[in-house]
């Protein structure tokens, strides 16, 4: 399985930017995964984002988030999105994605539950 994020890069607060995360795998297709986003900003600890199940159903780690974020899947382009409105420059961090074998998302999104990950990808909110 492999896991690439793109989409990154510097916008302005309250600006808005669009995340993807492209999947591949030789065995499996996308559908069998549920996906989660995490961030690290810088000198923090890794935190959950988002997760969304193979339906389309998902969570969001926290209320500060809900309103301003949007993930989304399309399995036929074996890809994940995150869409990040009204941008604060506490949302400076790099995302990363990470897929695990599951049919739903957890109560909470654990690290330690997903065992493929992406390089991440640089987000920059900033004037």
């Amino acid at each position: 399985v492999q896991l690439v994020e793109s989409g990154g890069g510097l916008v302005q607060p309250g600006g808005s930017l669009r995340l993807s995360c492209a999947y591949s795998s030789s065995r499996f297709t996308l559908d069998f995964f549920v996906i989660a986003w995490f961030r690290q900003a810088p000198g923090k600890e890794l935190e959950a984002v988002s997760c969304i199940d193979s339906r389309g159903d998902s969570t969001f780690a926290a209320d500060s988030m809900k309103g301003r974020f949007t993930v989304s899947r399309t399995n036929a382009k074996n890809t994940v999105y995150l869409q990040m409105n009204s941008a604060k420059p506490e949302d400076t961090a790099v995302y990363y994605c990470a897929a695990t074998r599951a049919n739903v998302c957890g109560d909470k999104i654990k690290r330690d539950e997903y065992a493929y990950w992406g390089q991440g990808t640089q987000v920059t909110v900033s004037s």
